[in-house]
């Protein structure tokens, strides 16, 4: 039986020669200090090997040191890198604060999901929230709304809900790809999207619009194609717009998701076009398997590490200062990543990529 005495808190000071405070606070990633006095203390911590009593620490505070991150699961046999970078994100900036992440699904029954969210409020298992795949209408939000609990969501909803948010600009981005495919003289551009419900498509879609308004571009519906955003479906959407008579056959073809985008490169090639030559496909999110198709993929690069940092930072000074909290949405404008799909012209790998994780 180890009987060893759990050092304090109090003892890493008095080692370190600084107050117990300042322990706490570099400990917590609350402050910033010189260089030498941060390993001072450190050196201390490990001399010592103290631990945080995170019990005594909740009972103090009031606070059970945990965020629960609710998510949508993928289908079985579908990978999400995005969502899977943005949890790894997440989880490390938790850690710097000394806060846990706890996941769960997100219930497509509404009166499940409320009752999940109602037993981890009562219950105080979890300090607040942080939330991704928001849409419309979104029964989460008002929930957490109508409870005063705190959270943060990774996504915009209905104009009307004031809550504390970060998103990408997705109208943005799609704005940039319609710029760039202008710019090498395509006017007969497609788009490959998600059903009209979707709150991220519709965003992506006033950008798509916009950049064709400021070509002066009349939108045509034949070439706007919605579906489920797998490889599947842009696979299928790409040989119908690809089979049209050719005064009609669209020149580009712009997917809101890279996934559509690989589907749409494999029809183009299937029915013997060149792509980036004869006809260019765009993506969205940059994943990390756009760099590696046959064309390299053109995309919008997301800076999911970040907003995962972000949500967690904006989340964690919510619940250390209330009172001086206001809801705002911060948005963040994506970058337009141009490769062979769209020019023909072969790139070189990037280097720095957000999805080689440190």
């Amino acid at each position: 039986m180890n009987t060893q005495k759990r050092a304090t808190l109090k003892e890493v000071a008095r080692l370190a020669g600084v107050s117990y405070q300042t322990v706490s606070k570099v400990l917590n990633g609350q402050v910033q200090l010189p260089a030498a006095t941060e390993a001072r203390i450190w050196e201390a911590v490990h001399a010592l090997n103290y631990t945080p009593n995170h019990t005594a620490r909740s009972l103090r505070s009031r606070r059970s040191r945990t965020i629960a991150y609710c998510w949508a699961p993928t289908a079985t046999g579908q990978a999400n890198p995005i969502l899977d970078e943005l949890l790894q994100s997440m989880v490390q900036a938790a850690e710097q604060h000394g806060y846990y992440l706890l996941c769960f699904p997100n219930l497509p029954d509404p009166d499940r999901q409320r009752e999940a969210y109602r037993e981890l409020i009562d219950s105080g298992r979890v300090d607040g929230f942080i939330l991704s795949s928001v849409e419309y209408e979104d029964p989460r939000i008002l929930y957490l709304m109508e409870r005063r609990f705190p959270f943060v969501a990774f996504g915009r909803s209905n104009p009307e809900y004031q809550f504390p948010s970060i998103d990408i600009d997705g109208g943005m981005g799609m704005l940039k790809v319609v710029r760039h495919l202008v710019e090498r003289g395509h006017r007969r551009i497609a788009a490959l999207t998600w059903p009209p419900e979707s709150r991220v498509g519709a965003n992506r879609i006033s950008g798509f619009l916009q950049g064709l308004i400021e070509a002066d571009i009349p939108p045509v519906p034949e070439w706007m194609e919605r579906g489920e955003g797998v490889q599947s479906f842009g696979y299928q959407a790409t040989l119908r717009l690809l089979k049209l008579p050719e005064a009609m056959r669209p020149t580009a073809i712009v997917a809101f998701n890279d996934a559509m985008a690989l589907g749409a490169v494999r029809a183009a090639q299937h029915l013997g076009y060149r792509v980036g030559s004869d006809i260019a496909v765009t993506g969205f999110d940059d994943t990390p398997i756009a760099r590696y198709t046959l064309p390299p993929l053109t995309s919008v690069r997301q800076p999911i590490w970040e907003v995962g940092e972000r949500l967690v930072n904006r989340l964690i000074a919510l619940l250390d200062h209330p009172e001086i909290s206001s809801p705002y949405c911060e948005l963040i404008e994506p970058e337009l990543i141009i490769r062979a799909s769209s020019t023909g012209e072969e790139t070189p790998l990037d280097q720095d990529h957000p999805y080689l994780y440190p």
